[in-house]
């Protein structure tokens, strides 16, 4: 009898309901959601809620109707602490943390659920991998693009001085998400037109995997698995100018690693959310398809979600890509299921067995 192909979510988001947030967060402006369940909020800012799925019940009814297996549930963007004093900081990180950890343990089949740190930090960020992996049992490590360090700075992730937290992360097998937000506290620029989401992100990522890449971290650190949300969309269109600079400005780059050396490397991945089918031929391209896996952004606007104007729905971006024949159907299975393990699990096969069976059970 074939083994029924899983659909697995390599990218989504849940936030807590109401209730479940601290009063503490409100109280110092850190985060919260309204009791209507209209808008995320934030001290000065705010975000309309589009989706009831962005809460656990209606998620579970949306994956249910979409015929999603398993989601990897990553860190609200809210929740990296930049500009927060170190103690609120690390209050707000940790009930992250906790809320995530009670979803994938109460819902274990459903969810896998990453932990956030703080880079600024390094010391704490270390005792908080740690607790998250050897107390409640989490592997997924969420990073952002970059942070504002303890003087007010803001660095790329991987700088030089995170290598101890990159040293946990191969210590412990871990998966790593690098995320980008933020964009606006230090790019000056207005904040219109949604600029920093629809174009400073992806540059973000781009900027993120130059460092990575430059460092050898992929090399490095073995059994750490690094996936760039949104495709890592610029460092794609990018890499022909990244390898042209290295070659023609030598005196720049010394000591560092070719940008070669890191294309299609096993422990670099990235998931699928390029928006059009163009953007994910190129992906494939340059990275090869086992180094790419599903990722819907859901229940974000900027996600694969069901919208009536873009005739969308979860995974269309992978049958139209059949459907032109710049993957094959084996291939897309492989992008729903047998990569999106590999980047959580690596070459752990007792790991990989843990999480099909809880998945299937």
């Amino acid at each position: 009898m074939t083994k029924r192909k899983l659909r697995i979510n390599g990218h989504s988001h849940l936030l807590p309901y109401p209730e479940e947030i601290p009063q503490f967060m409100q109280d110092k402006g850190i985060f919260w959601v309204d009791k209507d369940r209209k808008f995320m909020l934030q001290k000065d800012w705010n975000r309309p809620i589009t989706d009831s799925s962005f809460f656990l019940d209606e998620k579970l009814e949306w994956m249910e109707r979409n015929k999603l297996d398993h989601a990897v549930v990553l860190n609200l963007s809210q929740l990296y602490g930049n500009g927060l004093r170190v103690e609120e900081m690390k209050q707000a990180l940790r009930f992250q943390n906790d809320f995530n950890a009670k979803v994938q343990h109460n819902h274990p089949s459903k969810f896998t659920c990453g932990f956030v740190v703080h880079p600024g930090f390094v010391r704490s960020a270390c005792w908080e991998i740690e607790r998250c992996v050897e107390v409640l049992g989490m592997q997924l490590l969420c990073l952002p693009t970059h942070y504002m360090d303890s003087i007010g700075t803001w660095r790329c992730i991987f700088d030089e001085e995170n290598e101890p937290i990159f040293e946990m992360a191969n210590k412990y097998n871990l998966a790593v998400e690098i995320h980008p937000y933020d964009g606006e506290k230090f790019i000056k620029l207005e904040n219109t037109s949604w600029r920093f989401h629809l174009i400073w992100m992806l540059a973000q990522c781009g900027d993120a995997y130059h460092f990575l890449t430059l460092n050898g971290y992929q090399d490095k650190y073995p059994n750490m698995r690094t996936c760039f949300a949104h495709g890592g969309q610029l460092a794609q269109i990018n890499l022909g100018r990244r390898i042209q600079g290295f070659d023609g400005r030598p005196d720049l780059f010394e000591g560092k690693s070719h940008p070669r050396k890191a294309v299609g490397h096993k422990n670099i991945f990235f998931d699928t959310l390029v928006h059009d089918t163009g953007g994910l031929e190129l992906l494939i391209r340059n990275q090869g398809s086992k180094q790419v896996l599903m990722g819907l952004d859901d229940p974000y606007p900027l996600g694969e979600m069901e919208s009536e104007k873009q005739s969308s729905y979860p995974g269309k971006i992978l049958d139209l890509a059949i459907d032109r024949k710049i993957i094959t159907e084996t291939e897309s299975d492989a992008i729903w299921e047998d990569n999106v393990i590999q980047w959580l699990c690596g070459d752990d096969d007792a790991a990989k067995k843990k999480l099909v069976d809880r998945i299937l059970s």
